[in-house]
């Protein structure tokens, strides 16, 4: 078996909140992902690049310059690579409507599945009263949370050498709290009724770093979830069909392919 027969096909997959520039994106993880699959379509829905933390500190390794190349790569290999940034690379907002390396900037999208669907595509901070009336707040939040990823990051490696899987801190920390729960459940339908207005069937969106697709009244809501917490992408199957994959289970029954020397060079 060679490496395109371990590779996974979609119709178009939906990936966001990468963080790169960031300590807490998973980069290792989402590059094996990528070079898991392949879709007609790719869109980046937003927070790829963290702006928000290089404008205090530059940290960008060779990781995170690799999942750039690849997403370039599969750009120019003939996959249809659309970018709608979100709040922390909202610097790439004053680019919409242009291409770079074959990448279409939009300040949202509409996507009309396999099955006949228009699904709205937008990274989803503007549905978020902190970020849109308050930014400062949500900087105060942001600093906060890259502590806790910071912490998590040393409890992992413990766990490593205990022989113990990842394990996200923040995410159940968040989940655990009445207020954030509480938070998710009102932006989901917040967005919901949004979607609803515009004559839409659904909406695909990130922002908020919870993995999910739920029927909300007459509108479907997807999120991708992220590449720092979760680890999971939306993907759409060939007949339409919607699903989130979350590398944690999808790894274990579908190893990366080998990297051949040409990608390599790429």
């Amino acid at each position: 078996m060679n490496a395109m027969d371990r590779k996974h096909t979609y119709r178009t997959v939906w990936i966001s909140d990468l963080h790169l520039g960031s300590l807490g994106c998973q980069a290792d993880v989402l590059l094996d992902f990528l070079r898991t699959i392949e879709c007609d379509t790719l869109y980046l829905v937003g927070d790829i690049i963290d702006g928000w933390r290089l404008r205090r500190s530059w940290y960008w390794p060779q990781a995170h310059n690799d999942v750039v190349q690849k997403i370039l790569r599969k750009a120019r290999k003939g996959t249809r690579v659309v970018f709608v940034p979100g709040n922390h690379d909202e610097f790439a907002r004053d680019y919409i409507g242009l291409h770079f390396g074959g990448v279409e900037v939009q300040r949202e999208a509409i996507h009309e599945t396999a099955d006949g669907r228009r699904l709205l595509v937008t990274h989803g901070d503007e549905f978020d009263a902190i970020v849109r009336y308050a930014k400062w707040l949500a900087v105060i939040g942001d600093n906060a949370y890259m502590f806790m990823l910071v912490l998590n990051q040393g409890l992992n490696r413990v766990r490593t050498r205990l022989g113990f899987s990842y394990w996200s801190l923040s995410a159940y920390l968040k989940y655990k709290v009445k207020n954030a729960v509480k938070f998710i459940a009102e932006y989901e339908t917040a967005v919901a009724a949004v979607v609803e207005r515009r004559g839409l069937d659904g909406i695909v969106c990130g922002h908020i770093h919870h993995p999910e697709t739920r029927q909300i009244g007459n509108v479907l809501y997807c999120n991708d979830g992220d590449w720092v917490e979760s680890c999971s992408a939306l993907v759409e199957h060939a007949d339409g069909q919607l699903e989130i994959l979350r590398w944690e289970t999808f790894a274990v029954a579908n190893p990366p392919s080998p990297i051949s020397l040409a990608e390599a060079a790429e």
